[in-house]
């Protein structure tokens, strides 16, 4: 399995520019990409040239910003929208077209024999302009569209000889696992080149299919912070991380972890959003603990009721106090930690205490705290 293999197309300033609510300047973009490349995803995808004149003055901006993560543009499979971007001096291009007969219908109108023959004219001119460029070339809407139609095309790119990378596009979030999986283990085998993924989130399958798609053989999936972008988005940076690190913690030890929160606060902020409490690895219950019982294997060892370490990402666990389900065992912990000596008798009458109190409302830590200091006085 190739997880210690890929790279990441962060696409937050591209896909994530398609979010509803999301409005980055040229000044913004400069530091999400400086962020991102200090995190150290490999590329960072931007809007076309052509969607805007301020698209073109920031896709500048960046490719002399003097990164190390290389910036690609996506654009449409015509020649005018290549030299367009070509002209901002992009390390690469990602060319799509619809491949679905629902886009082809409603989108281009263009047979698949049409489509194969744009490819071949427009990815041939790029390679005579700017020969070293990195290519890629995906099909949009690809689970909706035939499977001959899809190899069919990608064989002729295959033989064509233009293209580095092919991509493949759950442009509606419709894909299962299994699809992702048999359709890049199919490219890979074919056509022996690179294969690129980009998930959308319709059904909750992204961070999923971005697995699987890298344990089929892709090289490259595509990720924007807190996953956003059109409608529900697509596969989240902090969750696909989140997904490998469990597998096994080396496949993304060359990212700096601790940056992540940093990350996904900045575009909470601008996109006027909370990160949700369940979110992968910074939401804000992930790495808190309640009920008793867990309470006490993760205070003896964290590994029980933790596949991450909060710490390899800058946070903190929290055992929750003051509730109802509070086991002794944490109020032995708190008790420690203000550097108190109290009885296992007495801790033990103190929780069934805070329990009896907190079947009307919880208690906050400052009263947890002059329980267990009003106990200390009384045992001195």
């Amino acid at each position: 399995m190739p997880f210690d293999h890929f790279s990441i197309i962060e696409s937050t300033l591209r896909e994530g520019e398609q979010f509803s609510t999301a409005h980055f300047t040229t000044a913004q973009k400069l530091e999400m990409a400086h962020l991102l490349d200090e995190f150290g995803v490999e590329i960072i995808e931007m809007t076309s040239p052509v969607a805007s004149p301020q698209s073109e003055a920031d896709i500048r901006a960046l490719t002399s910003a003097g990164l190390r993560a290389r910036i690609v543009t996506h654009i449409r499979c015509n020649r005018e929208d290549a030299a367009r971007a070509l002209d901002t001096g992009v390390h690469g291009l990602d060319i799509v077209i619809g491949t679905s007969p629902q886009l082809i219908q409603h989108s281009h109108g263009k047979s698949i024999r049409q489509i194969i023959d744009l490819m071949e004219e427009v990815t041939s001119w790029v390679r005579t302009q700017s020969p070293n460029i990195t290519l890629r070339f995906s099909t949009e809407d690809t689970f909706r569209s035939r499977e001959a139609d899809l190899l069919r095309i990608y064989l002729a790119v295959a033989a064509i000889g233009t293209v580095d990378r092919l991509g493949v596009a759950d442009t509606v979030g419709v894909a299962t696992p299994l699809q992702v999986y048999n359709m890049v283990k199919q490219l890979v085998r074919l056509t022996g080149l690179d294969v690129e993924f980009h998930g959308h989130n319709d059904s909750g399958c992204a961070i999923a299919n971005a697995a699987a798609a890298l344990e089929a053989g892709a090289t490259h999936i595509d990720t924007t912070v807190l996953g956003i972008g059109e409608r529900n988005g697509i596969t989240p940076l902090g969750g696909l991380v989140a997904r490998l690190y469990t597998l096994d913690k080396r496949y993304v030890e060359k990212y700096h972890l601790p940056l992540l929160p940093r990350i996904d606060r900045m575009i909470a902020d601008l996109c006027e959003l909370e990160i949700p409490f369940s979110n992968y690895i910074t939401g804000s219950s992930a790495f808190i603990h309640k009920a008793g019982i867990h309470a006490k294997a993760v205070l003896a060892d964290p590994n029980t009721y933790e596949i991450l370490r909060p710490e390899d990402f800058g946070l903190t666990r929290e055992i929750a106090m003051g509730h109802k389900l509070m086991g002794w065992n944490t109020l032995k912990a708190r008790s420690e930690t203000l550097g108190l000596t109290l009885t296992d008798d007495t801790l033990k009458a103190l929780t069934q205490e805070v329990k009896r109190r907190a079947d009307t409302r919880a208690l906050t830590i400052e009263e947890i705290d002059a329980l267990l200091h009003d106990a200390t006085t009384v045992g001195a």
